[in-house]
């Protein structure tokens, strides 16, 4: 058993660094000395009260999965669950923690970049969105991109500046020579970050409470719940397009790759 405890820490060490502190079914943990303390157990104690308890028969899409935490908790409650991330180094963590879990079969991890997505074509009954919005270089053109991915559910959390909570939906229309509200402390507004936060070169963009909720709603996304600090629980439209301010498809394809490549298509195609 010490032989097997050893064999365990070791491979920590070897995969290591660790951003996911994950309590190994031996006990051990990957990054017991976390700056931001049991991280993610505690944001996990939170949300999970918020989700169904029973995930059999659901599918789940975990962006950002990293040492796939969360995907794990995920798949214990029944889940097929799907995580990627755009970094190797954690998805070497992550496939080699299911190893540990015994979950291989219910878990999957993926390098893939957000806009990826829109090139999948394919709906999960619940989408975790957490901790990657702000690093974002085109943080709302993800946000539509990961909308369209939620069939049922999506938490998203995102760091966020300060300021007071939000207020409720802005006004249908201003007119173009009264923008006086628009410098009103509950405006939807988002602060660039040019240089670093936290010296990462990556955190982009510092929303506040009341631009997370329009942005979600402009989506088609209803906010139903706030489980915790800078964190929504958002219902997909059950028509699947609810009310929301139709963005120009045209435009969301052009703006990727994928979407590039096969808009092109369609025109030579006649589409």
């Amino acid at each position: 058993m010490a032989e097997i405890h050893q064999d365990v820490q070791r491979s920590i060490e070897q995969l290591g660094p660790w951003f996911h502190n994950l309590h190994l079914p031996d006990g051990t943990q990957t990054a017991p000395e976390h700056y931001l303390g049991d991280f993610p157990s505690r944001a996990w104690l939170t949300i999970s009260p918020h989700l169904p308890a029973d995930l059999r028969g659901w599918s789940v899409l975990d962006i950002g999965c990293n040492a796939g935490f969360y995907c794990f908790e995920l798949a214990d409650r029944g889940a097929s669950v799907l995580g990627i991330d755009h970094d190797e180094h954690y998805l070497r963590q992550a496939r080699w923690a299911a190893g540990q879990f015994g979950l291989e079969d219910a878990v999957r991890f993926e390098r893939r970049q957000v806009y990826d997505l829109v090139d999948r074509g394919e709906q999960f009954d619940l989408v975790l969105f957490m901790g990657v919005f702000y690093h974002l270089r085109y943080p709302l053109l993800g946000l539509d991109i990961v909308a369209q991915c939620v069939r049922k559910l999506m938490v998203f959390q995102t760091l966020q500046m300060p300021g007071p909570a939000a207020t409720g939906p802005t006004p249908e229309d201003i007119p173009i020579h009264a923008r006086q509200p628009l410098t009103d402390e509950h405006w939807p507004r988002m602060a660039f970050i040019e240089h670093r936060l936290q010296n990462d070169p990556t955190n982009w963009w510092a929303p506040n409470p009341a631009a997370c909720e329009a942005m979600l709603r402009s989506t088609g996304l209803s906010v139903v719940n706030r489980p915790a600090p800078e964190t929504y629980l958002c219902e997909a439209p059950a028509d699947g397009v609810g009310n929301h301010r139709h963005w120009d498809t045209a435009e969301l394809r052009a703006a990727t790759h994928a979407g590039a490549t096969r808009g092109a298509q369609e025109q030579r195609d006649g589409a």
